[in-house]
């Protein structure tokens, strides 16, 4: 059984996840990724199955391996894997949900911070031999407009209710009493929460209906200043209006984990903007949720592979792995 690898966080971070794969007995192959089409390609030549990240599964990538298996994902993300793709081909897509939520509701708190007390500028001058003091602001008291309420969305929210904010949310799920429990408002419509929000996160997943959704028309309804912070997927905002409306101040600050092209390429706009952050794809990774999300990925893959069934499969009505 040859299985590629191409998560480098899975790669580079020691624990136990590692000693599981030994223990599986499978011919690991590792790339590094993320992978585009054509390497993912060349990488899946005699492959069995992948434990992958963000590599470009799209269809032309699925039919050029015949001896695919099962791919595993390590994370949730799915907006790279062509699930129509892998069904028509009998490939089960797992994935691994409930393992990375603290960890990058944290990493939300992380930008929001740095936006509201302007750390990168601080850390920067500081180095530089500078003492610029600038003035920030606190989030007490702020409101906090959350996009998407699933496990990344409801972290955030708990967060946000320890310091002091106010709490509006807007999702397909919606739990009353977690919501009760933290004081978490219902907006009918995003529009309602991007009148209401001093501060935006955006939680939920990117599909087709919502890809773009943040551009110039939402951020118009915006409050004047808004924070907009991206820990989801870099297709939900339009980099354009976004950038437009940086350089007016309609945006006071952009901090994002996620970007539509990565790494992007140098001249990225985003990327000279004074008020925005962009860290590189980094929101789930620390050393307790590598070791989690890869050993989930483990057990996803040795679970389909040997007919159990898997924790949690994007596909469900690929029953089985097809035959070697």
């Amino acid at each position: 059984m040859r299985v590629l690898l191409t998560t480098t966080s899975f790669q580079d971070t020691p624990g136990l996840h590692h000693r599981k794969l030994e223990d599986a007995g499978w011919e690991i192959v590792k790339v590094r990724g993320p992978l585009d089409e054509p390497a993912l390609i060349e990488s899946l030549d005699g492959i069995d199955a992948c434990i992958c990240g963000d590599d470009a599964f799209s269809r032309k990538a699925i039919e050029s391996a015949p001896r695919l298996r099962c791919i595993s994902k390590y994370g949730i993300g799915l907006d790279r894997i062509d699930l129509a793709a892998c069904t028509d081909a009998g490939i089960p897509v797992l994935y691994t949900p409930g393992v990375n939520h603290v960890t990058v509701a944290e990493h939300v708190f992380l930008l929001i911070l740095a936006l509201h007390r302007k750390l990168i500028e601080h850390a920067a001058s500081t180095r530089a031999g500078e003492w610029k003091r600038l003035t920030g602001s606190e989030l007490n008291g702020k409101s906090l407009g959350i996009i998407g309420l699933g496990r990344i969305g409801s972290s955030v929210a708990r967060l946000g209710q320890a310091f002091g904010m106010r709490l509006f949310g807007h999702g397909q799920h919606w739990d009353e009493d977690f919501a009760r429990s933290v004081g978490l408002i219902r907006t009918t419509t995003p529009e309602e929460l991007y009148a209401r929000a001093d501060v935006i996160s955006l939680c939920t997943r990117l599909t087709p209906r919502n890809r773009g959704m943040i551009d110039a028309a939402a951020i118009d309804r915006m409050k004047p200043g808004v924070k907009l912070v991206n820990c989801a997927r870099g297709g939900l905002v339009q980099v354009p209006a976004l950038v437009a409306a940086l350089r007016t101040g309609q945006i006071g600050g952009y901090a994002a984990d996620v970007l539509e092209e990565e790494p992007p390429p140098p001249d990225h706009p985003l990327l000279r903007e004074p008020n925005c952050i962009i860290t590189p794809h980094i929101a789930s990774r620390t050393v307790e949720n590598v070791v989690r999300q890869a050993c989930a990925a483990i057990e996803n893959l040795s679970r389909a592979l040997s007919g159990r069934e898997p924790l949690a499969q994007a596909n469900p009505e690929v029953s089985h792995c097809r035959a070697p």
